[in-house]
């Protein structure tokens, strides 16, 4: 069954910061959707987050969605590249780097790839599932055993431990999970999932009007104390 993508998005730099390092892409018609957080504190976040939306704008998705994951992810490494170049010839070897979460769909299915803890989320029914894992060191220590699942909730770290740009070898998680009409899919920085609880995001996420949720998951983030920038993108599929 084809299906129709929707989405709307917003960005903004938040109360505290004095830039945007975000940066978010929406083609839905290409069936690819991305949002990626420059890395706070290092040189030039603006530069990584906006190199990883300018190579996969430039990309041709017309193809199966074995071939368009291999595309964004082979963008996502020549990214890598280039900032790491970059970082040497213009910061003395400081990092250049931004997360990225990068979601694409064909008919019923969607992979996301990712590096960070921008997040993938699914609303479906009124059950919100995170589908991507966050990169950062609380997120291992659960994954070995170290730390239970409560003291991993009760944490609270802005430390990640993959960007793009970050290290020289760029392994990016990826995930393939089932697409259903009722199913409405977030892609957000920390920005936005710091500041608001998981109810607050299913009762936004439930309602209509794609372009008014999304304008007003922003404005509850900015309501509150807005610590970060914060990019999300609303995505919905529709049988065609």
């Amino acid at each position: 069954m084809q299906l129709t993508w929707y989405s709307a998005e917003e960005t903004h730099r938040g109360k505290r910061r004095k830039s945007n390092e975000d940066a978010v892409l929406s083609r839905p018609a290409a069936g690819l959707w991305a949002v990626a957080d420059g890395m706070g504190g290092h040189h030039a976040g603006d530069v990584a987050s906006h190199a990883i939306a300018e190579a996969l704008d430039s990309l041709e998705l017309n193809g199966s969605l074995s071939r368009a994951v291999d595309a964004v992810e082979d963008a996502l490494l020549m990214v890598n590249n280039r900032l790491r170049a970059h970082a040497r010839r213009e910061c003395r070897g400081g990092t250049v780097g931004s997360t990225v979460v990068a979601m694409v769909s064909r008919d019923r299915v969607g992979v996301v790839l990712w590096a960070g803890d921008s997040r993938l989320y699914r609303l479906r029914g009124s059950r919100l599932e995170q589908i991507t894992r966050d990169h950062n060191p609380i997120s291992d220590l659960l994954d070995s055993g170290m730390v239970t699942e409560a003291d991993a909730v009760a944490a609270d770290t802005h430390i990640i431990t993959r960007a793009v740009g970050g290290q020289r070898e760029l392994y990016l998680d990826v995930a393939v999970f089932d697409v259903d009409l009722c199913d409405t899919y977030l892609l957000c920085s920390d920005g936005l999932y710091r500041e608001l609880d998981r109810r607050e995001l299913v009762d936004e996420l439930r309602a209509d009007g794609l372009e008014d949720i999304a304008q007003r998951l922003l404005e509850r983030c900015l309501a509150g104390a807005a610590r970060d920038n914060v990019s999300l993108i609303i995505a919905r599929p529709e049988r065609r």
